[in-house]
């Protein structure tokens, strides 16, 4: 069929595969719609046989593809040489610039097959990024590169070629480590949420105190400005820079020095009543009024002179971040004027290249330059945490979080309009789990404009995340393979996969994270295309494992024994989208899903069925001698339970082990129920204990159910691992 002939040429997917014995075909209007997102008319039969003749001419005639992958560093591999054979037998290598600690690569097996296809006596031009240009060499560092080919019959092509280390190393012996929330996580010096000096503060007495060798916390990217604002961490503005709500404003050098001190004091004793209100009135966290608070802070600290050292590094930092973050500092002064979705805005400022955005840039540059402050002053504040977590002498430091995609009116989108497909939102197809499928309203980006730089905003984005990360979590890692685009205005269920070069985004994800010296975890729970955690596990990505999903889903179902779960993935009993192991224990999960509509069956079947796969695990538990000394699973408290699933985790051979920092105190309430919006305080609700009292960082510290779990965890317990 000439259309699906054509889909699949450009990989758009005609059908799925919601289970492994059903096949379920996407309409033809999904095809067709998606297929015009990606500029290729399949409006009509004839439309369908004019682009269909087009692409199949460019594919047979290209030399080359717009991206090339070569591996490097393990047997079987790879070759990580960009030279290719050439009939007088030449090597042709590339090189782009290597990262200060890049290294060479070195030959370690068949050169790619787009090298190899090439026309006998094709020359090979490559240009590094110093303006070198070689024809062979045996050597080449770690990079993208600029590869020139030129056939004997005049064709040429250009392409950039991607040379990575073929996998990631593995982490350092294995360790355990917290996951928690930022905003979730006040102390005594908060102002309404948790901070960047909380996280600090975090880092070092888990480091030091008890030995963890991570932090994982939820994305920290920049939020769209709204009223009120999205509290999800996952559909943000964008991903690229962080967000100054997180600012520990008395940490900032020049406030210290603000004129108005009258005005300081003021400010500082309405941050302790929204942190009382908060901790000590119940009230949820309010972020909209923590940013105000901040904001008003941090317009005094701008008037502020900085000192020539201080105005130096603000300078270089400016600098090294070029264009990008003018422009996202451009659309923060635009978004102040002219509302928050840039879609709405003058039809000339809705292109950040036009004569009307550079002309508002200028009479704007007091607030661009604000702006840009704002994000210098975060990124001072994250690596200072990060550092902080290094001296503590964590081997891993900080996890941090990237979101599948973006907000479609905030700056990323704006920025990069030529990488996103108009008209197109990131979702999920109909499954077990979801009949309806999801609609996440996030623009994808488009593989071939991706493929066309060089995938030059994916790498942009993760050298910025690796500037203060000792590890990066993906979510939705299948993300890299294949996303469900769904047409405007249409439901979940009118969409249809997208195939992305996984190749390439790999390589692109291992050349940064070894550059950075990080570690990668993908979050790959939930339906997975065969062969992706394979392909993960290969270039030495790790992957999340969680205790109730962790069963024996091809023999009978039952949970899955520790030493036959994975060792490269992080284990854990629950995510921020799970219920609490407490509330899991006790069946609250159910009485809540209850609360809020969301049961598909009846009360009384949902507790039946959550009663009984308890009852397995603990069934499991108890064989495996965990609850031995607290009752042997009779009469066992909550804590100790929550105390045997970690010693659970600790029998698997997992190399990472992350813990619920809310699990230590006993916290029930989830920090988020996907499926509700308003019905459920999502991404607002503080760590609080298992009445439901809100609890400082302070008082954690103090906890003496935190450091009994906790000792379970170092083996300082009989039975602890």
């Amino acid at each position: 069929m000439p259309l699906s002939r054509l889909a699949a040429l450009h990989g758009v997917a005609t059908s799925y595969s919601p289970s492994p014995d059903r096949t379920v075909a996407a309409s033809d209007a999904a095809v067709i719609a998606v297929l015009a997102a990606l500029g290729v008319d399949a409006q009509t039969p004839d439309a369908v046989q004019r682009s269909l003749a087009a692409r199949e001419t460019e594919l047979r005639e290209r030399l080359l593809p717009p991206t090339v992958v070569c591996w490097s560093g393990a047997a079987g591999s790879t070759a990580a040489t960009a030279a290719a054979t050439t009939a007088s037998g030449g090597r042709a290598p590339a090189a782009d610039g290597p990262a200060p600690t890049a290294r060479a690569g070195r030959p370690s097996g068949p050169l790619p097959a787009a090298l190899t296809a090439l026309p006998a006596g094709t020359r090979l031009r490559i240009r590094t990024e110093q303006g070198e240009t070689r024809a062979s060499a045996e050597q080449l560092p770690y990079g993208v590169h600029e590869l020139e080919a030129t056939a004997p019959d005049g064709r040429t092509a250009r392409a950039h070629l991607v040379v990575a280390p073929a996998r990631l190393p593995a982490p350092p012996g294995r360790t355990y480590g917290l996951l928690v929330q930022l905003y979730s996580l006040l102390s005594r010096r908060s102002w309404g949420m948790g901070d960047l000096g909380d996280l600090a503060e975090l880092t070092a007495w888990a480091g030091r105190a008890l030995g963890a060798g991570f932090v994982q916390v939820n994305p920290l990217h920049v939020a769209v400005p709204g009223e009120p604002t999205d509290p999800s961490p996952y559909r943000p503005s964008s991903r690229r820079f962080p967000d100054p709500v997180h600012l520990r404003v008395e940490d900032i050098p020049e406030f210290a020095y603000v004129d108005d001190r009258d005005r300081v004091r003021t400010l500082l004793e309405r941050a302790d009543r929204l942190r009382e209100s908060v901790l000590r009135k119940g009230a949820l966290i309010d972020r909209d009024a923590v940013w105000e608070l901040k904001r008003e802070a941090l317009e005094l600290v701008r008037d502020v002179p900085l000192g020539p050292g201080r105005r130096a590094a603000y300078c270089d930092f400016l600098a090294e971040q070029g264009e990008a973050l003018e422009d996202h500092a451009t659309w923060c002064a635009l978004a102040e004027r002219y509302g928050s979705d840039w879609h709405s805005w003058p039809t000339g400022l809705r292109d950040p290249r036009s004569p009307e955005t550079a002309r508002a840039r200028g009479e704007l540059m007091d607030r661009v330059d604000f702006h840009s402050r704002l994000v210098w002053l975060t990124d001072s504040q994250l690596t200072a945490a990060q550092r902080s977590a290094r001296e503590a002498g964590m081997p891993v430091g900080l996890v941090h979080d990237l979101a599948v995609g973006v907000h479609p009116g905030g700056a990323d989108a704006w920025a990069q309009q030529e990488y996103f497909a108009a008209g197109m939102s990131v979702g999920a197809p109909p499954d077990a789990f979801n009949a309806r499928g999801q609609d996440w309203g996030l623009p994808p980006w488009r593989p071939d404009r991706l493929a066309d730089s060089g995938y030059a905003p994916y790498r942009r984005l993760l050298r910025a995340l690796f500037r203060y990360a000792g590890a990066l979590r993906i979510d939705h890692v299948m993300g890299l393979f294949r996303l469900w685009w769904i047409p405007q205005g249409q439901a979940p269920t009118e969409g249809t996969y997208i195939h992305y070069d996984a190749e390439a985004m790999l390589a692109i994800l291992v050349l940064e994270a070894s550059r950075a010296g990080a570690l990668v975890i993908g979050e790959d729970l939930g339906t997975v295309e065969p062969g992706v955690r394979e392909t993960l596990h290969e270039r030495g990505v790790l992957g999340t494992s969680v205790l109730w999903f962790e069963r024996d889903w091809e023999g009978d179902g039952l949970p899955l024994p520790p030493e036959r779960w994975r060792t490269d993935c992080l284990a854990t009993a629950t995510t921020h989208d799970l219920p609490p192991t407490a509330a899991r224990l006790t069946g609250d999960h159910v009485e809540l899903r209850d609360s809020l509509g969301l049961l598909t069956r009846s009360l009384d079947e949902e507790r039946d069925e959550a009663s009984a796969e308890m009852g397995e695990w603990l069934a499991l538990l108890a064989r495996l001698g965990l609850l031995d000394g607290v009752g042997g699973g009779t009469g066992v408290s909550e804590e100790a339970e929550i105390q045997a699933v970690h010693r659970f985790l600790l029998r698997t051979p997992a190399r990472m082990i992350g813990i619920w920092l809310p699990d230590t105190v006993g916290d029930r309430r989830p920090q988020n129920v996907p499926g509700t919006w308003d019905q459920y305080p999502n991404w607002r609700l503080p760590i609080a204990d298992t009445e439901g009292r809100p609890v400082t960082l302070e008082e954690l510290a103090a906890s003496p159910r935190l450091h009994a779990l906790l000792d379970v965890v170092r083996g300082r317990t009989p039975g602890g691992g």
